[in-house]
């Protein structure tokens, strides 16, 4: 690929933001051998936690596509912080989404389908992964997605 993942994220109409800070007593990515795992990301846009409350009740299920590729975002940027820069990123390993869900909601694959498609975008087979997509009943700050990333890097 001959572009670098951070300027296809641009050509999709994104930008990398600065990586959020911890909002616990954790670090936000590590490395171990040659995979890099982030904390759960919420979606924070600067010091600002967007789309708050459980999707399916006030918020809709775009609203939550939209937060998990907001998540997605803000753990592409605590991974480049780990490594430098995107295109030392092999291949996207795992995905584990957590929408915070009302009662019966059951869609939460296809909340998290924006933040895959955006891999596989970004990244193109190399971003092809495997996916865990939970419902959970609460979640922290009210926000209502958080999502982690492992990677395989050079």
């Amino acid at each position: 690929m001959s572009q670098t993942p951070e300027s296809r994220i641009m050509e999709l109409g994104h930008t990398l933001p600065s990586p959020p800070q911890a909002v616990g007593s954790y670090i936000p990515a590590t490395q171990f051998g040659n995979v890099i795992v982030t904390s759960g990301q919420l979606p924070f846009i600067g010091s600002e936690l967007m789309f708050k409350g459980k999707v399916g009740d006030h918020l809709h299920e775009d609203d939550g596509s939209n937060a998990a590729s907001i998540c997605l975002l803000n753990a592409l940027a605590q991974i480049k912080t780990v490594i430098g820069e995107l295109s030392k990123i092999k291949r996207v390993i795992r995905l584990e989404g957590y929408v915070h869900s009302a009662p019966g909601f059951d869609r939460q694959p296809y909340v998290l389908n924006a933040a895959s498609q955006m891999l596989t975008d970004i990244f193109g087979d190399q971003g092809k992964h495997t996916r865990v997509a939970l419902g959970i009943s609460e979640m922290p700050l009210n926000a209502a997605v958080q999502l982690a990333l492992w990677v395989e890097v050079e």
